[in-house]
C-alpha cells in the first residue's frame, strides 16, 4: 500500500470537494496543517492498514465538515450572530478529574455543553439538524472501538450523549493536539508548538455558535453559558481571554507523578490503534513535553489576570465529595445552587459511579519516566499548587 500517495493532501481536498459538491473551506487555511499532518503520518506513524483507513476517513470527514460548515454559515448568517456569553472553562492536566467535573456540571441545565456526537459530527446534513443520524453513528462507533480496544473503557467514560471535550471542534482546523494523541507524529507535534493558535480558537467560537444554533432549532432550552473542557485549553488561557474576556476558569490539580503515566498510557494505546512497532517511551516523552509547556503557559497567563476569575480544585475533593465541591465553585462565581441543579448532579453521581468502569493499570517505568524526572520537570507547578495546597487542604 502506498500510504504516501494515498494521504496526498491535494487528493484529499479534491476528494472532499467532489464528495460534498462544495468548494470553500473558509478560514483559517487548512492546506498547510493538512500537509504537515499527512507528511508526518506517512513518514513517522508506521500506519498499519486499519490505521491508514482510519486516518483517511478521519481527514476526509474533517475536510467535508469544513466545506459543509462554511456552506451553513453562508446560507444562515444568523448562525454567526449567536452570542457566546461568559463560558466556564475547565482547565487541568489530564487525569485530574476534569471529565467528572465537566459531566457533573453539565447536568445543570443552565450550561450548554457539547456532547460526544456533537463534537465528532458538529455539522448537520440538511435532514439531520435534530441529530438522530449522528447520534446513531457515534453510538455505533463507540461500541466498535471498545470491542476492538476494551482497555480504553478504563481510561475514559465513553458515551455518545455525554459531555465531551471541545478539542474536536478545534480539530476542524487541524491546529489542535488531537492528532498527536492518536498517532506517533513527532514532526507535527513539534510544528504545532510553533503556531499561533488564535485562528483555531476563532474557529472554535464559530463551531460553538453552530452547535448553539442547532440546539435552538431542536428546542433545547436556552442556557446561560457554555461549559468548555479540554486539556489543550490549559496552554491557551491568554487566547481564550482575548476571545472571551468574560470567561471564568476552573483549574483542577493533582500531582503529575500520578497523572502523567495514566495519560501516557492512553496516548500509547491510541497510537497502537493506528500504527505498529511504536515505542512507549516516545509517548511518555511527548506527553511530558506537551503538558509541561501548556501548564507553565497557564501559570504565566494567570499571573496577568484577575484571580477572581479562577477557582482551584484539588482532585481528591472531586472524587470524595463532588457535591460540596460544586457548591464552593458555584459560590465563588455567584451562581446559585438551585434545587433542580442539585438533584440533577446527584442523579448523575448515582447513575455513573466510577467503579462501573474497570481499573486502569500503568506505571511510570513503562513509558520511560521516573518520579524524580517528573518532579524536576514540574517543580514550580508542584511548589505552587500541589505542595502548598496539600498543606492548606490539611488545615481546612
Amino acid at each position: 500500500m502506498n500510504v504516501t500517495a494515498s494521504l496526498d493532501p491535494h487528493h484529499l481536498m479534491e476528494d472532499a470537494r467532489r464528495c460534498s459538491g462544495l468548494s470553500q473551506f473558509g478560514e483559517p487555511d487548512i492546506s498547510e496543517p493538512l500537509r504537515r499532518l499527512t507528511d508526518a503520518l506517512s513518514s513517522e506513524a508506521n500506519l498499519h492498514p486499519a490505521g491508514f483507513q482510519f486516518w483517511r476517513e478521519r481527514l476526509h470527514n474533517i475536510l467535508v465538515g469544513r466545506l459543509r460548515a462554511e456552506n451553513w454559515f453562508g446560507r444562515h448568517p444568523e448562525i454567526l450572530e449567536q452570542p457566546i456569553v461568559a463560558p466556564m472553562v475547565i482547565l487541568g492536566l489530564t487525569r485530574t478529574g476534569t471529565t467528572l467535573l465537566q459531566r457533573l456540571m453539565a447536568s445543570d441545565k443552565r450550561f450548554y455543553f457539547a456532547a460526544s456526537w456533537e463534537v465528532y459530527y458538529p455539522v448537520p446534513g440538511d435532514d439531520d439538524v435534530g441529530g438522530d443520524k449522528r447520534i446513531a453513528t457515534r453510538t455505533r462507533e463507540i461500541s466498535e472501538m471498545l470491542a476492538a480496544a476494551p482497555e480504553l473503557a478504563a481510561i475514559h467514560p465513553w458515551d455518545a450523549l455525554g459531555a465531551e471535550e471541545d478539542i474536536l471542534l478545534l480539530d476542524h482546523t487541524l491546529l489542535s493536539t488531537t492528532s498527536e494523541t492518536m498517532a506517533c507524529i513527532p514532526s507535527y507535534h513539534d510544528w504545532i508548538k510553533t503556531q499561533d493558535l488564535r485562528p483555531a480558537y476563532r474557529y472554535l467560537k464559530k463551531m460553538l455558535q453552530l452547535l448553539q444554533w442547532q440546539k435552538k432549532q431542536r428546542g433545547v432550552a436556552a442556557a446561560d453559558r457554555w461549559l468548555l473542557k479540554t486539556p489543550m485549553h490549559l496552554g491557551q488561557v491568554d487566547i481564550i481571554d482575548e476571545l472571551f474576556p468574560d470567561a471564568d476558569f476552573i483549574q483542577t490539580h493533582r500531582d503529575p507523578i500520578e497523572t502523567i503515566p495514566s495519560y501516557a498510557s492512553m496516548v500509547y494505546n491510541l497510537w497502537c490503534n493506528s500504527g505498529d512497532g511504536l515505542a512507549p517511551a516516545e509517548a511518555g516523552r511527548q506527553v511530558v513535553e506537551t503538558l509541561r509547556r501548556d501548564l507553565y503557559r497557564c501559570m504565566a497567563a494567570r499571573d496577568k489576570l484577575d484571580p477572581k476569575r479562577f477557582f482551584d480544585v484539588d482532585f481528591r475533593d472531586t472524587v470524595t465529595d463532588p457535591l460540596a465541591l460544586l457548591a464552593r465553585i458555584y459560590r465563588h462565581f455567584d451562581l446559585p445552587m438551585t434545587a433542580e441543579a442539585r438533584n440533577a448532579i446527584q442523579d448523575y453521581m448515582a447513575n455513573n459511579p466510577r467503579e462501573k468502569r474497570p481499573p486502569h493499570h500503568y506505571t511510570l517505568a513503562q513509558y520511560g519516566l521516573t518520579p524524580d524526572g517528573i518532579r524536576r520537570e514540574f517543580a514550580e507547578y508542584r511548589r505552587r499548587y500541589i505542595e502548598t495546597d496539600l498543606r492548606q487542604r490539611a488545615d481546612r
